[in-house]
């Protein structure tokens, strides 16, 4: 297994682009089952979870590979509905593979996803959905076998929750389906408005993405289209961390601001200057930062649970105490134990962690244990006195490109081994 060594204590200076959204990528790619021609999808990170998408789609008969910066893929050639165990269990996103195969074939036969263990994450709220537009699902063994010999039928669903990939699979499954679907506390991510904004080029019919309900209309087909992919604003706090540990100043270009508006004033309440321009963003971290008092996980357009690890890295080493809340997932403070290894001050009860900043922290061997926790890891040791050894960087690459020859071009003294 590959591991990451960071040299802490370099300040990080330069510009750097922000990479294609990882969570706008994976349901494009499912939705290109859909489509009719060969689609190029412009500024595809290359991620393991893409890969893992691409071997799914040519599993299913579909042509997709990369060329000349680009994805392509065209399904005019599908000829399976069922993906098998091995490749389901690579990521969790695999389930937004369901409802686009239901729809183009009347039928999908799939087990339950993998990828990382945050807890419980369950499809009970896309399985009603389509359940309600007509499939027949049985649930057996771990596997779901899913028919709908007579079409999708649109519907109106009501989400007990605003579950990403819910609404993003209810979508799929409803553009092609034989009236209109109505979606009531739909997501409002970004990354839906992208997988909204790619259908809708393909000739989909859908109103009202990025608000709290969306309205498709049925339509007979879609065709390929070329798409340019969000940057990815989880990358951008990220690297936003990285340059507040290091007291930095770096320039991200290719940022949506209004994609970061509950992330930017963290920063700013521990004194960092963000300033953004035309796409690009310009940050600059003080000698000493202010702690953060309060920050609460919530649904977009809330502060995003993917960026609390990074941040908590941030905050441990803030001057004075910083709370953190995790309302989205149950597990997702798996980081707090190696950050401690590094020196790290914080106290974990249920779902709060309150973070209580330390002058310095110190270079240790440190286990990543899922996608985020690895971020938080890296972030922490651009600080660290001396060396900090990472193992478990195969999370990381599920979402992060290349992540440590973006930071030494910034200046990090990081290297994979």
């Amino acid at each position: 297994m590959s591991r990451f060594v960071v040299n802490g204590g370099k300040r990080l200076c330069g510009e750097v682009e922000v990479q294609g959204a990882k969570n706008s990528a994976l349901p494009i790619l499912s939705a290109t089952v859909l489509t009719r021609g060969e689609n190029i999808l412009y500024n595809c990170p290359k991620l393991s979870d893409v890969d893992a998408s691409l071997r799914i789609l040519r599993y299913l008969g579909c042509d997709a590979k990369e060329q000349n910066g680009a994805v392509l893929v065209n399904c005019d050639g599908l000829c399976e509905n069922e993906i098998p165990d091995c490749l389901m269990r690579e990521m969790r996103s695999s389930i937004v593979f369901l409802g686009a195969i239901l729809s183009r074939t009347g039928s999908a036969k799939l087990s339950f996803p993998g990828g990382c263990e945050l807890g419980p994450r369950p499809i009970d709220l896309h399985l009603k959905a389509l359940r309600k537009m007509g499939a027949k699902i049985s649930e057996r063994h771990g596997v779901l076998q899913c028919r709908a010999e007579n079409g999708l039928k649109g519907a109106k669903i009501n989400l007990s929750f605003p579950s990403v990939g819910a609404t993003e699979n209810i979508i799929l499954a409803a553009v092609l389906a034989d009236g209109t679907t109505t979606i009531i506390n739909a997501a409002r991510e970004p990354e839906i408005c992208d997988l909204c904004d790619f259908l809708n080029c393909a000739g989909a019919k859908i109103y009202g993405a990025g608000e709290g309900v969306i309205v498709i209309d049925g339509v007979t087909e879609l065709n390929a289209v070329s798409h340019n992919i969000i940057p990815d604003r989880i990358v951008a706090a990220t690297l936003m961390s990285a340059a507040a540990v290091t007291k930095g100043d770096i320039t991200l270009s290719g940022v949506i601001q209004n994609h970061l508006s509950s992330v930017i004033p963290v920063f700013e309440e521990t004194g960092c200057q963000v300033n953004v321009k035309d796409g690009n963003m310009k940050f600059s971290a003080p000698e000493r930062l202010n702690p953060m008092p309060l920050v609460r996980t919530m649904p977009y357009p809330g502060f995003p649970t993917d960026a609390q690890a990074p941040l908590m890295a941030v905050a441990s080493i803030c001057n004075g105490t910083s709370v953190f809340v995790e309302n989205i997932f149950e597990n997702r403070f798996k980081h707090v134990g190696e950050l401690t290894r590094l020196g790290a001050d914080i106290q974990v009860q249920s779902k709060v962690a309150v973070v209580n900043g330390v002058k310095s922290l110190y270079g240790a061997c440190v286990e990543a244990q899922d996608l985020r926790g690895a971020a938080a890891l890296i972030t922490a040791a651009l600080i660290a006195e001396g060396k900090t050894e990472i193992s478990g960087i195969e999370f990381l690459e599920r979402g992060y490109e290349n992540f440590e020859i973006v930071l030494s071009s910034l200046g990090a003294e990081v290297r994979k081994v």
